[in-house]
């Protein structure tokens, strides 16, 4: 695989994926590229929107305290705040969270990993944006998240459409100027296997639907 061979081959110093990440965010342009050399663009300037089509039927279903994880520049938490519910955002990235607070969102830097506030006590939590892809583990990110829960909670996932297998690929950021960050995991789950992967995590699916060409389904914690 030629494509697979330049990669190998490049001395350039690789950054910090975070820092790339941010980059992107002021930038609203930022790439992916896989192992075969294949780029594709990420839609960074929709993240960083208040709403974009879609939005409207997963806030809807939030009820009770919600945590936006990986809520990025914060549009999913601040609309919710901005509607009366208790949600807070958690990510990685202080910029992603300092632009979630001029937004208008209770966000804080955190791993969902590690310490999270009012763990166990959450009555929904949201994995938008191809975040159920964090850490390309999404059995252990669903266990993880469904610890956060409280008994009878909700996580409310995006997903990838029915005809997408679900895959774990190893990724590099890259900016518009040609700079790559460190090599990482990331995840993405198909409609088709959303059933098996909640069974595996103690989850029961309760919903899925399809708003503006986007995939989400609901899985609750008995």
């Amino acid at each position: 695989m030629p494509h697979a061979a330049v990669l190998t081959s490049d001395t350039r110093a690789r950054l910090p994926v975070l820092e790339l990440y941010e980059r992107g965010l002021a930038t609203h342009r930022l790439w992916a590229r896989e192992h075969d050399g294949a780029r594709f663009g990420l839609p960074v300037a929709d993240w960083s929107q208040t709403a974009i089509p879609g939005d409207t039927t997963l806030l809807e279903r939030c009820s009770g305290a919600t945590l936006d994880i990986g809520c990025g520049p914060g549009r999913l938490a601040a609309a919710l705040s901005t509607a009366g519910v208790d949600a807070l955002g958690i990510d990685i990235s202080a910029g992603a969270v300092a632009r979630a607070r001029k937004l208008g969102a209770n966000a804080l830097r955190r791993c969902v990993f590690g310490p999270v506030p009012r763990a166990g006590t959450w009555r929904c939590a949201l994995l938008a944006d191809g975040n159920i892809g964090i850490g390309g583990e999404p059995t252990l990110l669903l266990r993880r998240v469904r610890q956060l829960l409280a008994p009878g909670g909700r996580v409310l996932v995006e997903i990838a459409p029915p005809d997408v297998a679900t895959t774990v690929r190893e990724l590099w950021l890259e900016d518009e100027s040609g700079a790559r960050s460190e090599p990482f995991a990331w995840a993405e789950v198909g409609a088709d296997d959303v059933t098996r992967l909640a069974r595996e995590c103690e989850l029961k699916v309760t919903a899925t639907w399809t708003a503006s060409r986007r995939w989400f389904a609901e899985l609750r914690r008995d």
